[in-house]
C-alpha cells in the first residue's frame, strides 16, 4: 500500500532573524524568516508536488504561531508540530557576509526544539510509519530529550520500511564538544540510506582533504547506497555503488545569501530518488540527478530566506534549458 507523506522530517523549526538594510537611525533592519533545515527540505519538496509532514516543537508564543502560520502556507502537515508551554521558540541570528556565506548566533538554551522526547515521537507513530522516507539531521541530537527522540523515530522509521535521509547540518556552536557532534554524526552515518553531507563536513569528519577517500573512508564502515557531496561554489559530487559523478554549479551574478541552498539541493537529490527509486544509479543517473538539485540550490541563493520563496520546478527546468554549464567533470 503506498504511504501518505513522500517524506516526514523532523528537527528544528526556528525564526532566522537576517539583515535586511539599516534604519533611519543607522541600525541594522533584522527581518524574521521562518527557517530551520528539515521544514526547508519540506517546503522545496512540496513545490515539487510531495506530500511531506513535519515533526518538531516550537513555543506557545509569538514566534511558534509565525511559524505554523508559514507551515500552513507552504503546505506542509502539522500534524506533528507540538507547542512548548515553557520554552520559547528558538531564535537564530545570521550575519551574511559580502561572499553570501554566513554566521550563525543562537538563542537556544534551552529552545522549543530542544523539548522533544520519546513521548512525542509515540504519540506519532502512525505519521512516522506512513512515509516513503524520513529526513533528520544533528540539530535534534544535541540535547539528550531530543536525541532520544530522534533515534526513536529513525528506529521506527526503519521498522515500517522507509529509507532514511540524514544530513549532518553540523552547526558548532550548539555542541558541548565536536567528538559528541562527531559521535552523533556517526550514528546516523550507521542508519542512513541516502546521505547528504558538505564538503567542510566530510573533511572534518574523515581527516581526509580529498573528497573520494572521504566517501572511501565511510563506505569502508556504513552501508550507504546514496552519498552526495555538496562543494558550494564547486558544484556537487555524487557517489551510488558503482558508479561517481561531479557536476559544476549554476553561479549566479545576483547571489545574495547562501541560506537554504543545501536544503534544496537536498530536497531536489530526495525528489529524484522518489521519482525513480532508490537504486545504483548509473553515472548518467547521476548528472542528471545533481544537475537539477544544482539548479534548484542556485536559485535559492537569490532570494532572501528560503521556506517561502523555494523555486518552482519550471525555473529550475528552465534554468538548465539556458546554461550550458551543466556538465560534469
Amino acid at each position: 500500500m503506498d504511504k501518505k507523506y513522500d517524506v516526514v522530517a523532523l528537527g528544528e523549526l526556528l525564526i532566522d532573524f537576517t539583515e535586511n538594510g539599516i534604519s533611519a537611525q543607522g541600525n541594522p533592519v533584522l527581518e524574521a524568516n521562518p527557517g530551520g533545515a528539515p521544514c526547508n527540505v519540506l517546503a522545496m519538496l512540496k513545490r515539487l508536488s510531495h506530500n511531506v509532514g513535519f515533526i518538531g516543537k516550537v513555543g506557545k508564543d509569538m514566534f511558534g504561531n509565525q511559524l505554523e502560520a508559514a507551515l500552513v502556507e507552504t503546505g506542509i502537515d502539522t500534524t506533528g508540530l507540538m507547542r512548548d508551554d515553557e520554552v520559547h521558540t528558538t531564535l537564530a541570528f545570521v550575519h551574511t557576509a559580502p561572499d553570501g556565506d554566513r554566521d550563525f548566533s543562537f538563542y537556544r538554551n534551552p529552545g522549543a526544539d530542544m523539548m522533544l522526547n520519546e513521548d512525542d515521537v509515540e504519540s506519532l507513530k502512525a505519521l512516522i510509519e506512513d512515509t516513503e522516507i524520513f529526513h533528520f539531521g544533528t540539530l535534534s541530537m544535541t540535547s539528550e530529550n531530543c536525541r532520544n527522540a530522534t533515534k526513536k523515530a529513525i528506529s521506527i522509521a526503519k521498522a515500517a520500511g522507509a529509507y532514511i535521509s540524514f544530513d549532518p547540518n553540523l552547526r558548532e556552536p550548539l555542541w558541548d564538544s565536536l567528538d559528541n557532534a562527531k559521535e552523533q554524526v556517526l550514528y546516523g552515518l550507521s542508519k542512513c540510506d541516502i546521505l547528504k553531507i558538505s564538503d567542510n563536513e566530510i573533511q572534518w569528519l574523515t581527516g581526509k582533504e580529498d573528497y573520494d577517500a572521504g566517501v572511501s573512508y565511510i563506505r569502508e564502515r556504513f552501508d550507504i547506497p546514496l552519498i552526495l557531496v555538496s562543494l558550494g561554489r564547486e558544484g556537487s559530487l555524487a557517489y551510488s555503488r558503482s558508479s561517481k559523478a561531479k557536476v559544476l554549479p549554476f553561479l549566479q551574478e545576483n547571489t545574495i545569501e547562501t541560506t537554504g541552498a543545501g536544503d534544496t539541493f537536498c530536497a531536489c537529490i530526495l525528489h529524484y530518488v522518489l521519482e525513480h527509486g532508490l537504486k545504483d544509479y548509473s553515472e548518467d543517473e547521476l548528472v542528471s540527478m545533481l544537475t537539477f538539485a544544482n539548479a534548484g540550490a542556485s536559485i535559492i541563493t537569490t532570494r532572501k530566506g528560503a521556506l517561502r520563496v523555494m523555486p518552482e520546478k519550471k525555473e529550475i527546468e528552465a534554468l538548465i534549458g539556458n546554461k550550458s554549464n551543466s556538465k560534469y567533470l
